[in-house]
């Protein structure tokens, strides 16, 4: 018996997924991400290979997770979330530096944010919905907007 829960509908590809996870209908997981426990993965999420999800991430409807994301534990992505790993997008283009996101413990990601790549945020910060993120975002700090801007820093 599995210690974590995929439904039937997904498509998952690893078998690195952590006891209590669970993972719902047309999610696309590829070979060697890693999921970590007590994670949430909504429906309509792509998951590709060179990706680590820590513990107890929730993340929502309509996210694509792209090589080269690292998110750490507690972690939340709100729905239709988008990231990126590539700054000079061209079709067909293989040979492209896939920039490393990192996403630290406890940071809040809101609904429809755009997370541009090789992007650090700091533990603990929140990013509003809808903001668009082209710099690092400090630990404890909420930001919000278009560029995304420091609204409050916690200590």
């Amino acid at each position: 018996m599995n210690e974590f829960f995929v439904h039937p509908l997904a498509d998952v590809h690893t078998a690195d997924i952590g006891a209590g996870s669970r993972i719902w209908q047309f999610v696309v997981v590829l070979a060697n991400a890693r999921i970590g426990r007590d994670c949430n993965i909504c429906s309509h999420c792509l998951i590709e290979s060179d990706v680590v999800i820590g513990d107890r991430v929730t993340v929502k409807s309509g996210v694509q997770i792209w090589n080269g994301l690292r998110i750490a534990n507690d972690v939340f992505i709100g729905p239709n979330v988008s990231f990126s790993n590539d700054k000079f997008p061209k079709s067909g283009n293989r040979d492209f530096e896939c920039l490393e996101t990192v996403v630290d413990e406890g940071a809040s990601i809101g609904a429809g944010a755009t997370i541009l790549p090789g992007i650090h945020i700091g533990a603990n910060a929140t990013v509003g919905a809808g903001a668009v993120v082209t710099k690092n975002v400090p630990a404890g700090a909420t930001v919000v907007g278009n560029p995304a801007r420091i609204h409050q820093l916690n200590s």
